[in-house]
């Protein structure tokens, strides 16, 4: 089988291709596009691929607009960071998806559903794609959190905050004043409700902004250790599995 990648997150293209490998090593990846248009143009110029991994939000605009450049004749598995809500219409429609981060048991469940229906021909239907179009462009990043401080309920803007920290089964957010505020929330959640321009998951405990930076250090087991601003009474370590990822995202 040959597969396309058409993604443009480094780290998401890299970990997808591992995880091919690891469920299906003898399939070939023909290669990694970043781009609507270079997507466009490659399958205009080469026979069709057995199977497409796609992610939605592409460098150049969504990836459903490359239907309406080029006759795409191959399968086509979705990826994406939007909640599935935003895609129901994609199990109408027999298209596939996968929810990023991609879990190493989902897609041998999407392998396995393709294979059992490569044959059939899969039709893709244009009112299914700008139902799933208007969900996406309706999305919108948090901006501010209700909080208790003391007796009283504020405002707190996400603007104001360094990062976000559980402890002791509770979940704070830290803000660039050093004062802490404790949110009805897990960290997962607040993950997701955040641009991952800005934030990003360093570990199970704590979720940072890239502003909060200040020193970066090696550290042992090719872990990474982090000063922080305001400064943290608990070691800031990005976790090893997180590393290539922690890197890519601050060499954007």
């Amino acid at each position: 089988m040959k597969l396309l990648i058409i993604e443009d997150e480094r780290p998401a293209a890299k970990r997808l291709q591992e995880l091919i490998k690891s469920c299906r090593p003898n399939f070939e990846i023909l290669t990694v596009i970043d781009g609507v248009e270079a997507s466009a143009k490659w399958l205009s110029a080469h026979p069709a691929p057995d199977l497409i991994f796609m992610d939605i939000q592409l460098s150049d605009g969504i990836s459903f607009d490359i239907f309406t450049k080029v006759s795409v004749e191959a399968p086509v598995i979705f990826t994406t960071a939007y909640d599935e809500y935003s895609l129901k219409a994609f199990k109408v429609n027999s298209i596939d998806y996968l929810l990023k981060p991609i879990e190493e048991e989902e897609l041998e469940a999407a392998f396995q559903k393709f294979e059992k229906l490569h044959q059939q021909q899969i039709t893709y239907n244009p009112q299914a794609f700008q139902e799933i179009l208007n969900n996406l462009t309706q999305k919108n990043y948090k901006e501010r959190f209700l909080v208790k401080a003391g007796q009283n309920l504020i405002n707190l803007s996400v603007a104001d905050i360094s990062y976000f920290y559980a402890e002791e089964g509770m979940l704070y957010a830290r803000c660039t004043n050093n004062k802490r505020h404790m949110l009805d929330h897990t960290l997962e959640q607040i993950e997701d409700m955040l641009n991952p321009k800005d934030f990003f998951r360093i570990n199970r405990k704590a979720l940072i902004r890239i502003t909060s930076i200040d020193k970066i250090q090696t550290h042992i087991n090719s872990r990474l250790k982090l000063q922080l601003l305001p400064s943290t009474n608990w070691d800031v370590i990005v976790s090893r599995e997180r590393v290539g990822d922690f890197k890519d995202w601050l060499d954007r």
